[in-house]
């Protein structure tokens, strides 16, 4: 099937202009959807409330495909039941929608949150490391739950009419004017520690959208997203050893700057690649 309009929904938010940058620039005909009008938009744009099934449908005729970022995006930001009602609602909505429309490729925005260790309270540690896709997800929030309820809903709608549903469980997200944040924390392990010290510019992340919905066969995936290395300048054995030190079972090399959140499976499947680094966007010296 020939994919030529892609629906983006989310374009207001952090990620959503370097999906849809990258989408036009591709050659993609784009329509961009959002709540709220974005400040600077290079496609069509649409507003639309995706907790309206009817307004979905609308945005959605004559779309070939869907990249679906749009969410409350973080933890305790709302109040729970609103965060999980949003999120879940939202993108059961498009994947209805989609699936009325005869849509066979969606892209889901996860997150590394639905592991359960980002928003702990209750200090959740991995259980091995590099952590990949099979790992326990055991969120104590609203907004991890949401995610799983997502990635579960997108299997069902690949049962019942055989849509392609890829949930990219994206980690921490870079844009290129936030590398200048990156020399304030790069030698102190325990701000970002809940996240792994993972990253992944948003630049790369538009690419692996693009990719999950050229590539054919994957059925409904999880994948997750991280640049290849820390955004530490510490060790990775070092960063688990002075805050994970009770995690054992290490199931690759971390004796360099290994990233903590595997993303080999988006390799081997998206024949993805990260392309930026934090190492080579700032000018540091060691």
């Amino acid at each position: 099937m020939s994919i030529k309009k892609v629906v983006i929904t989310g374009v207001s938010g952090l990620l959503g202009p370097y999906v849809e940058e990258h989408m036009i620039n591709m050659g993609y005909d784009v329509l961009s959807v959002d709540i709220n009008k974005p400040k600077v938009s290079k496609a069509a744009f649409l507003k639309v409330n995706l907790l309206n099934l009817g307004e979905c449908y609308g945005a959605l005729a004559g779309a070939d495909a869907v990249i679906h970022l749009a969410a409350i995006p973080v933890a305790y930001s709302h109040p729970n039941e609103v965060t999980f009602q949003n999120n879940v609602m939202s993108t059961y909505n498009i994947l209805e929608a989609s699936a009325g429309l005869g849509i066979k490729k969606v892209v889901l925005a996860s997150s590394e949150s639905s592991y359960g260790i980002v928003f702990s309270k209750q200090n959740l540690a991995p259980q091995y490391v590099p952590m990949d896709e099979e790992h326990p997800q055991l969120p104590e929030d609203s907004y991890g739950l949401s995610k799983i309820v997502a990635e579960k809903a997108g299997d069902m709608f690949n049962r019942r009419c055989g849509m392609q549903v890829v949930s990219l469980r994206i980690g921490n997200v870079i844009t290129p004017e936030m590398y200048q944040n990156f020399p304030s924390f790069i030698h102190d392990p325990k701000p970002r520690r809940t996240i792994l010290w993972s990253y992944v510019d948003a630049r790369d992340i538009a690419q692996a959208c693009r990719l999950s919905i050229e590539t054919d066969g994957l059925g409904s995936v999880a994948l997750n997203l991280a640049a290849d290395d820390t955004s530490m300048d510490i060790k990775s054995c070092d960063l688990m050893k002075a805050e994970f030190p009770s995690v054992t079972d290490v199931r690759s090399s971390i004796d360099g700057y290994q990233t903590l959140l595997s993303n080999e499976k988006a390799k081997k499947m998206l024949n993805w690649t990260p392309v930026h680094t934090w190492r080579e966007e700032i000018k540091y010296n060691r």
